[in-house]
């Protein structure tokens, strides 16, 4: 059986498929998965056993300019790609209209949730068989349901497997430091989501005081400035050069643990039994949570707007792009929560 598997972004949401990729590489051991993904991520498929080859998308560089990468064959090769082979199974596990599309144009019999399921309404129409599925749920259980319908094997009760365990991770380019360091995440991919630079810093001296180094990664221009703002007071503080995200997950499955918003790199280092602790307000992590043993989740509270998933904060008080709501997580509690989990990793691996 040749399996395609449709996921394009994000980060986050490409982690919460591999349990469902999992599932079935088990279920169904002569099945053949390749994966389409966008090239921003396009790392992440290959860390997973089961997939044997990753068709490579730029969608959100070809948008703004469609007929120039038209012309300069960038999207007739992915299309050659795309079509090259005749699938049993298409899977759409991302459920937007672009995801759509990518699946309508790939060759064979195309599954995905049905109207009721799916993220951008019209998806669905792509697909020749369409599924309910729980949708307030966490992803990784949605994924896990939908693949057992769509490859017709018994849903597992089984804990979540990443896939990841017997993955031999590559030494990072960057001089890992010699003490144990932390890997913290300050950046988001909405401003609503961070938490206010002022707990960063409080948390970055507790870290300090407790002999650890701390990495600071990025991923654009003005995220490394908010980083280097971040960092400079602090000798045992250092700002990542810009690394491929197999590095950062070496890294991450290297580090004493984790401090991430609601971000993807929470996702990856919850994968690797790091231990994380990720700071949530707009968004609601009983969907959407990094998940791994190890994982802690601090929800804000005093706010009953919360999770709004708003871009931008409005509350009785205030209008504009920091959540209010998550100025109640204090630093003292997020080092007692990771404290808690490193306690609970080495207890494991004793």
């Amino acid at each position: 059986m040749r399996v395609l598997i449709v996921k394009l972004s994000s980060m986050g949401d490409l982690i919460q498929a591999l349990p469902a990729l999992t599932d079935a590489s088990r279920a169904l051991p002569e099945a053949q998965f390749d994966w389409v993904v966008d090239e921003a991520f396009a790392e992440i498929p290959g860390w997973h056993p089961a997939v044997a080859n990753t068709i490579i998308s730029a969608h959100r560089r070809w948008r703004k300019q469609p007929l120039h990468y038209w012309r300069n064959a960038e999207v007739p090769h992915f299309l050659k790609r795309l079509r090259a082979t005749r699938y049993d199974r298409v899977i759409d596990s991302q459920t937007n209209i672009k995801s759509a599309v990518v699946t309508a144009l790939a060759r064979g019999e195309k599954y995905g949730p049905d109207k009721h399921s799916v993220r951008e309404r019209g998806a669905h129409l792509a697909y020749h068989h369409r599924f309910p599925v729980n949708t307030r749920q966490l992803a990784i259980w949605r994924w896990r349901e939908m693949y057992s319908r769509v490859l017709d094997y018994p849903m597992p009760d089984t804990a979540i497997d990443f896939g990841l365990a017997d993955r031999q991770w590559p030494e990072p380019d960057f001089a890992v430091p010699p003490e144990p360091y932390l890997i913290c995440v300050t950046n988001a991919s909405w401003s609503n989501k961070r938490w206010p630079d002022s707990h960063w810093a409080s948390l970055l001296a507790l870290a300090g005081d407790c002999g650890y180094r701390v990495l600071l990664p990025w991923g654009s221009a003005a995220e490394q400035q908010q980083a280097l703002d971040l960092a400079a007071p602090f000798a045992h503080c250092e700002v990542l050069p810009r690394l491929p995200l197999t590095d950062l997950a070496s890294l991450m499955r290297g580090s004493a643990g984790a401090v991430c918003n609601d971000t993807g790199l929470a996702h990856i280092a919850a994968c690797l039994d790091t231990p994380v602790v990720a700071v949530y307000g707009p968004t609601d992590p009983n969907l959407i949570g990094a998940s791994g043993p190890y994982a802690t989740h601090l929800v804000a509270g005093g706010y009953p707007c919360v999770p709004c998933y708003k871009r931008q904060c409005a509350t009785a008080d205030y209008s504009g792009p920091e959540a209010q709501c998550l100025k109640t997580v204090t630093a003292q509690q997020v080092w007692a929560s990771l404290c808690a989990q490193q306690g609970l990793a080495s207890a494991g691996s004793g």
